[in-house]
């Protein structure tokens, strides 16, 4: 089994968040609200390629996104600062983000931020959901860790980069801050924030499966760096959350 130097059988990932968008530009109009379809803005660019030079030296075995223009965009803008040959970008699409539901009846960006702030602190709880009628927290975590325990089983690599989203970050963060529990990793959700084009490193140790059956599980997993963004390393000016940051603009 491949493994970090130095290591028996531990793997890294890579996880990081697309660069900044416009959840309210004209490919969202245009598209009826469909955030699938949205590109990274300038800025969105320029952080993905700060976190790219930062990254520079990683030689990636594999390179995963969720498959929507913003996060191949990013993934795409890391690895062209590679010095080395990159792998092939690959799509997972249970990486996609968290599907929300209506914001119901609003009047303003603020009125939306104050409705948006709290949703992660509800994870935790039985049948809850990214707003009113949009996925269930715990249907959610299932994919996206179904999709990452999916990749870590797959033989091959050591070292990989996954580009995917806030919600879906957050849920992998807190089923590995927690022994890799569905249920625990729930309740931690809240505490992980994600800013822009951020990179997160997560190893996990892998061993024999226990049952004595062909392939790997997971021993444990080890969280090396949170939400680091190489063009701001020490937050300096980013006061607000992610989600304070996208609707605090201008009225709608």
């Amino acid at each position: 089994m491949s493994a970090l130097p130095g290591t028996t059988g531990r793997r890294r990932i890579y996880l990081m968040r697309h660069g900044h968008v416009d959840y309210f530009g004209p490919e969202i109009l245009a598209a009826g609200g469909d955030t699938k379809v949205v590109p990274l803005t300038p800025l969105g660019q320029e952080q993905a390629t700060a976190a790219g030079k930062a990254l520079s030296h990683v030689r990636f075995d594999r390179a995963v996104c969720s498959g929507v223009p913003r996060t191949r965009q990013t993934a795409e803008q890391v690895l062209a600062e590679q010095t080395v040959e990159v792998p092939f970008l690959e799509v997972e699409p249970d990486l996609i983000e968290i599907h929300g539901g209506s914001f119901g009846n609003v009047k303003s960006r603020a009125e939306l931020a104050a409705k948006m702030a709290y949703y992660f602190e509800t994870a935790g709880e039985p049948g809850a959901t990214m707003l009113e009628g949009g996925e269930v927290f715990a249907e959610a975590q299932r994919r996206t860790v179904g999709a990452i325990t999916r990749l870590l089983a797959e033989p091959g690599w050591h070292t990989m980069l996954v580009a995917a989203h806030e919600g879906t970050n957050r849920l992998i963060l807190g089923w590995s801050a927690t022994g890799c529990s569905l249920k625990e990793g729930l309740k931690a959700v809240q505490a992980f924030e994600q800013d822009p084009a951020c990179i997160n490193v997560i190893d996990f140790d892998m061993v024999p499966a226990a049952d004595g059956s062909v392939g790997t599980e997971i021993q444990r997993s080890l969280i090396k760096s949170v939400n680091v963004t190489p063009y701001n390393y020490v937050k300096h000016g980013m006061n607000m959350t992610s989600l304070e940051a996208i609707f605090a603009r201008e009225p709608l």
